[in-house]
């Protein structure tokens, strides 16, 4: 009976070790550049690829990181993204890469990225960041105030938020832990879909009368993505 208990233990163990190390598999090939021919690409990961033969440096390459977003805009800041679709290199490869603009006390809305953890650091300026918790962790609030050369972590699908505290421009990076993080703007998601969320259902999740519904409705969510 022992020797029974002692091999269900090793049996629980290993499937407990196998479930625990699920995760994305490996590549299998040194590169999977991406190409938008589906006669001559093979589909993996959500984009076809190009024969590897073909593959050249500016499959790899992108300029123009060095030039400003344009901030002239309600929000007030400018997301400039380098995914795969800027980098067709970055396919199967899990990781990207964003220039976050900010004119003075300018705002990156509340978003998430439903498949990346983002880490971002401040080159210029001053921001205040932070991200909620889910309702299991009772929607708690992680918030920080970031000068120049720090450092902060939103983990993945997290809802999540940068301002500038000043009255001069600020700028980041943000590096993603995906090809193609993706972004849901709350406000925009929310009060801005098409077609329109029925306004019964927002009066009741909000707890507000129809005519602020209305009212937010017919505003335009300015997308800085």
């Amino acid at each position: 009976m022992q020797r029974v208990h002692l091999l269900l233990s090793f049996v629980i163990l290993a499937l407990a070790s196998s479930f625990a190390s699920a995760s994305d598999p490996d590549p299998v090939q040194d590169f999977c550049v991406a190409i938008n021919d589906i006669k001559t690409g093979l589909f993996v990961n959500g984009k076809f690829c190009k024969d590897p033969k073909l593959a050249n440096a500016g499959d790899f390459f992108f300029s123009g990181l060095d030039k400003p977003g344009n901030t002239s805009n309600p929000v007030g800041s400018k997301v400039t993204p380098v995914a795969v679709t800027e980098i067709p290199g970055l396919n199967t490869l899990g990781i990207s890469l964003a220039r976050i603009d900010f004119a003075p006390y300018g705002l990156n809305p509340p978003h998430t990225h439903p498949r990346a953890t983002e880490i971002l650091v401040v080159v210029e300026g001053t921001l205040e960041v932070g991200f909620v918790s889910s309702n299991q962790d009772n929607n708690r609030l992680f918030t920080k105030i970031l000068n120049k050369g720090d450092v902060f972590v939103f983990p993945v699908g997290m809802i999540h938020f940068q301002l500038n505290k000043a009255h001069y421009n600020a700028l980041a990076f943000a590096g993603l832990s995906s090809q193609n993080p993706g972004v849901i703007t709350i406000a925009n998601a929310v009060f801005g879909s098409n077609p329109r969320i029925n306004p019964d259902v927002l009066t009741k999740a909000f707890q507000v009368g129809k005519d602020v519904i209305d009212y937010l409705e017919k505003q335009f969510w300015y997308d800085n993505n």
